[in-house]
């Protein structure tokens, strides 16, 4: 198995663990808190799923699918609502750098080997 592939992802692990968590700090939408803070709480808590496919990716290949499927659910729709003119720069920004990780996790994905 390539060595970046663990690196890749704790990377994307620590990144997300620094990006994600000030936001509960941040003003919270007027309408409906509750999602927003239920997004921010899912997308901090799968960076643990990172860092455990990062401990061993062989093991835990079954679940970078579904992790290139958590990149996917932020990254196309930010990008799509940004190409509508209903959110600003910032967003499109995290947006690309989800759909890079996503791109990331599933060439690692493709360049695990099935245990």
């Amino acid at each position: 198995m390539p060595n970046w592939i663990p690196r890749f992802f704790r990377a994307a692990a620590i990144y997300g663990l620094l990006v994600l968590p000030p936001a509960y700090f941040q003003p919270w939408p007027a309408e409906h808190p509750e999602a927003f803070l239920g997004f921010i709480g899912i997308a901090t808590t799968f960076q643990l799923v990172f860092w455990m496919i990062a401990s061993d990716p062989s093991r835990y290949r079954a679940l970078m699918p579904i992790a290139v499927l958590e990149k996917l659910s932020f990254g196309a729709p930010g990008l799509l609502l940004f190409a509508q003119g209903r959110v600003g720069t910032v967003i499109a920004v995290f947006a690309t750098i989800d759909l890079l990780l996503g791109l990331g996790f599933l060439l690692a994905w493709k360049a695990t080997p099935r245990d």
